[in-house]
């Protein structure tokens, strides 16, 4: 997996870009068809904004977090992921439908 992070109008130090490969090492270890992952991070006066796009086989994920401090941000923003990543999952997983065994004695009424 390849962990891309910048920062629009913030710097991104190296505490920052290891919470935040901390934190999405955790996504990552929920779903393993992850290619890449870019997160954005953003500082707008007083609104702290991380976004991220999961590229994975099967499509993309995006997500936003806005919260007054950007480690908030990332932890929300985490979590979001997480959310959409295990539904993704669920609906593959449920995909093939099994079809249920018929008892004929009940449909006849014997």
């Amino acid at each position: 997996m390849q962990l891309n992070v910048s920062g629009h109008h913030v710097q991104v130090t190296e505490s920052l870009r290891n919470y935040v490969s901390a934190k999405l090492g955790k996504v990552e270890r929920r779903f393993d068809r992850i290619t890449n992952i870019k997160v954005i991070l953003s500082v707008e006066k007083q609104r702290q904004k991380a976004e991220s796009t999961i590229h994975t086989s099967g499509g993309e994920i995006y997500a936003a977090a806005e919260h007054s401090d950007l480690y908030t941000a990332i932890d929300q923003l985490a979590d979001k992921l997480d959310r959409q990543l295990i539904k993704k999952k669920e609906k593959k997983k449920d995909h093939k439908h099994r079809a249920k065994p018929i008892n004929i004695e009940e449909t006849l009424d014997i």
